[in-house]
């Protein structure tokens, strides 16, 4: 009796262990460098209890993540706003679609040359991604802070042929999001994607000298192949992220330089 107690015992903690094997789950996610991929990091951390082991990998500009998971390269990704996932779906005719909000990244305006807005030159140089919605982006904080007017009915995708007033005569450098912390040796100031903005050292908080609106229409997403939004990974993952140790997280990491969706 003893025996067959015994390997009745064993078959059912074999049989826990190779259920357990198969609800475990292995994804690859595409991260931008800075804050997506340090939150994706604490995410993974929550999922594993979960079955779900997920691979965070980083590439160093906003092309190539969204270009990977259409291949079916990556299972899914967590770099990109919401405008700019519909503007690369218009482009480029991608088949995917947003399964969840993660966090806002209000953008900031920094200068190694000037502290105040005011004191910006006629002339000045003005450094802003060259993507369409970033720099998009970049031009209706301006608009906002009173500096260039846009010509209306441009939406959230204007370029700088859309600027209809420019008192002060700017001059937009286009360049790619990631090497604008560059720029502020030679800009006369620069408007800078937050996780460009912590990579790179500098603190939005401390060294922006003006911020984009907290009521931003850029929320930040999950992204994953078409088709595959109703698969029972992509609900763990985005319950990993929305959960309350991912929030005090990103509370406790950033100070109300990143604000979470949730």
């Amino acid at each position: 009796m003893l025996r067959l107690t015994t390997f009745v015992s064993a078959l059912a903690l074999s049989t826990a262990a190779m259920a357990s094997t198969a609800l475990a789950q292995d994804i690859t996610v595409g991260v931008s460098p800075g804050e997506h991929g340090e939150i994706m990091e604490k995410v993974a951390e929550v999922a594993a209890p979960l079955g779900l082991n997920i691979e965070v990998i980083e590439f160093s500009d906003y092309v190539v993540p969204n270009q990977a998971l259409a291949d079916g390269d990556l299972d899914a990704n967590s770099f990109q706003h919401r405008p700019y996932l519909e503007n690369q779906i218009s482009d480029r005719g991608f088949g995917l679609v947003e399964v969840g909000t993660t966090i806002t990244t209000p953008m900031g305006i920094y200068s190694d040359r000037i502290e105040d807005l005011a004191d910006l030159p006629e002339g000045a140089q003005v450094a802003i991604p060259n993507d369409p919605t970033n720099g998009g982006r970049a031009l209706l904080i301006l608009q906002d802070l009173g500096i260039i007017t846009l010509t209306e009915g441009t939406g959230l995708v204007p370029s700088p042929l859309d600027v209809a007033e420019n008192p002060k005569g700017l001059q937009f450098l286009e360049l790619d999001a990631a090497q604008l912390p560059r720029t502020l040796a030679d800009a006369d100031i620069a408007i800078i994607n937050t996780n460009y903005a912590l990579a790179s050292g500098l603190s939005p908080k401390g060294d922006a000298i003006a911020m984009e609106k907290a009521d931003s229409p850029y929320v930040n997403i999950i992204v994953v192949q078409e088709g595959r939004e109703a698969e029972p990974w992509v609900q763990t993952l985005v319950e990993a992220y929305h959960s309350p140790e991912v929030k005090a997280f990103i509370d406790e990491t950033y100070e109300g330089a990143v604000l979470t969706s949730w």
